[in-house]
């Protein structure tokens, strides 16, 4: 597999004018909607309120969370979400564009994320779907399962975790 530790990517501030890039990137994540068999136009409208749905249930959930865009080479690649608080830091979301993944960027946008937190002496915590290829990576990382409802586990990562 090649390296692509080296791969240049930036963040910054997410803004009202990410708003069209941010639902194009929900909507990359809702492939699974295309086995429904929806008109184009009914699938657009389910999705935008699956977005809308989220972005409120975020905002209100974690209102002081840091909300990053991902860019390579000035291009809008992804997003991360992220609540910290004096001894939890929580990984909302994270989230590329389908060209962008597998490259490495989410591990180590999460490694450094787990430097930060080890040094706060705080405790890693996130969901994620039970089906989500990005459970290995977790598990890779360190994560470890602490619930489990069914749909979504909940994981955390501790620094004696590695």
């Amino acid at each position: 597999m090649p390296d692509y530790s080296t791969i240049a990517f930036q963040r910054r501030p997410a803004t009202a004018e990410d708003e069209a890039f941010l639902f194009r990137l929900y909507a990359a994540t809702r492939a699974d909607l295309d086995a429904i068999g929806l008109p184009p136009e009914q699938k657009d409208l389910l999705i935008r309120m699956q977005f809308n749905a989220q972005r409120q249930q975020y905002s209100s959930a974690f209102p002081a969370a840091e909300h990053k865009i991902i860019l390579f080479e000035d291009v809008p690649a992804g997003r991360t979400l992220i609540n910290k608080a004096a001894n939890e830091y929580r990984l909302v979301d994270i989230v590329l564009l389908p060209q962008f993944r597998g490259l490495g960027v989410g591990t180590r946008l999460i490694q450094e994320l787990l430097r930060d937190a080890g040094a706060a002496n705080a405790v890693v915590r996130l969901n994620v779907r039970k089906e989500n290829v990005a459970l290995n990576l977790y598990r890779r990382l360190g994560f470890v399962v602490c619930e489990d409802d069914g749909v979504y586990l909940a994981m955390e990562w501790r620094a004696q975790s590695v």
